[in-house]
């Protein structure tokens, strides 16, 4: 690693330091490191994870600690093994042992384990826990927990952190991904330059360019069947609602929806103009919602996008007729501003009035940001955000 010297434009290499040297350890150091930036692991484009609990050791008859504990996006465990300068030669039977304690965990167990840990979280910060189940429907994306297949079996994840990594380690890494057993390893590095202190992760196994591995997916017992039942009859109701909501936005005035099919997701997007930030209609078991979703893959911009909206708030509101919800997300990648409506909406005698709602709103919500978006993506241009498209 090197630093630039943009004066002389010329570049200078940094001192690799062992992290003994520097006086940090695993538990204090590293563990908390990687709890409180867990994207530092989720390299891949599009990928995250969510710290779910910290040195957990709730495994039956032993109390055998894992360091850390997460979640992707897809539901799949993650268990995280945290070494310092060397991996030694037993962090690939210590991930397996605890991988193999969670394939055991339900969905219902995940949540109250993940419960423990923000409730843990809550006390050491004075405050109020947030919800489990709330917590892991956004991030997992879906329309309730009943829908959201966690910890499926032969889906548990493991991620190596270490400085330097032994060959019986990589060895048995590699050989492990023949069996569809999803290993990676990092290589964390620390570097010094003066008084400033700089933390590389690298992953080295798989490298980021090869291809991914493909792991067996196969249905667990009665919650994996309950969930797929569950999610087809949901597919079905969410396509019968699209359709009757899209006939009633192209006889509308609202031209955004008039060449938009109807899907099986929760959600339904139309162009606003700006690549990767549509307006997005959400149709959901106990709400209903209008909004637009600042999803660009670059967070760069929708923050941009999102702090000049929310500078023409009370125009925009004014237009609009009603208060809007603005939510900047800073934990993630996207921001969002949405108007929202709690209803009952499985039930089919309902959809009549849902529909009306979201046809009305969502017209006068396109109407008030017409024109500060226009203005917005002009500005996005100038910003030299390559991304952007014309409206």
């Amino acid at each position: 690693m090197y630093k630039i010297d943009s004066a002389q434009n010329r570049i200078a290499p940094l001192e690799a330091k062992r992290f003994g040297e520097l006086g940090f350890s695993e538990r204090k150091h590293l563990q908390e490191w990687l709890e409180n930036c867990p994207q530092a692991l989720a390299q891949t484009d599009g990928e995250e994870l969510l710290i779910i609990q910290k040195e957990f050791d709730g495994f039956d008859d032993t109390r055998e600690r894992l360091d850390l504990l997460a979640i992707d996006k897809d539901g799949n465990l993650v268990i995280i093994e945290n070494k310092l300068d060397d991996s030694g030669r037993d962090v690939i039977w210590q991930a397996l042992k605890y991988a193999g304690y969670c394939a055991n965990l339900s969905k219902s167990q995940v949540v109250d384990i993940y419960q423990r840990y923000l409730n843990q979280k809550a006390q050491e910060a004075d405050q109020s826990p947030a919800n489990a189940v709330d917590n892991l429907v956004e991030f997992l994306e879906v329309d309730g927990l009943e829908a959201a297949q966690i910890n499926r079996i032969k889906t548990q994840r493991l991620i190596l952190v270490a400085a330097r990594y032994r060959k019986e380690v990589t060895n048995t890494v590699l050989w492990l991904s023949q069996f569809g057993i999803t290993c990676k390893c990092f290589k964390v590095t620390p570097y010094q330059a003066g008084s400033e202190l700089f933390l590389n992760v690298e992953q080295i196994i798989p490298t980021p360019e090869s291809t991914e591995f493909m792991i067996g997916m196969v249905a667990k017992e009665d919650e994996e069947k309950s969930a797929d039942t569950e999610q087809k009859h949901r597919h079905r109701l969410r396509l019968d609602f699209w359709e009757q909501a899209l006939e009633a936005f192209n006889n509308s005035h609202c031209s955004l929806y008039n060449n938009i099919s109807p899907m099986k997701d929760h959600w339904l997007s139309a162009g606003s103009g700006i690549s990767g930030m549509p307006y997005q209609l959400t149709f959901g078991k106990n709400e209903i919602r209008i909004g637009l979703s600042l999803q660009n893959g670059h967070a760069e911009a929708n923050a941009f996008v999102f702090d000049r909206l929310e500078a023409q708030k009370e125009a925009i509101e004014a237009s609009f007729g009603e208060p809007l919800v603005w939510l900047p997300l800073p934990a993630k990648k996207a921001c969002r501003l949405q108007y929202t409506k709690a209803v009952d909406g499985y039930d089919k005698a309902n959809w009549p009035g849902m529909i009306e709602w979201m046809v009305w709103h969502m017209t006068r919500f396109e109407s008030a940001l017409r024109d500060p978006l226009k203005i917005i993506n002009q500005q996005l241009k100038q910003a030299s955000f390559e991304h952007s498209e014309s409206l």
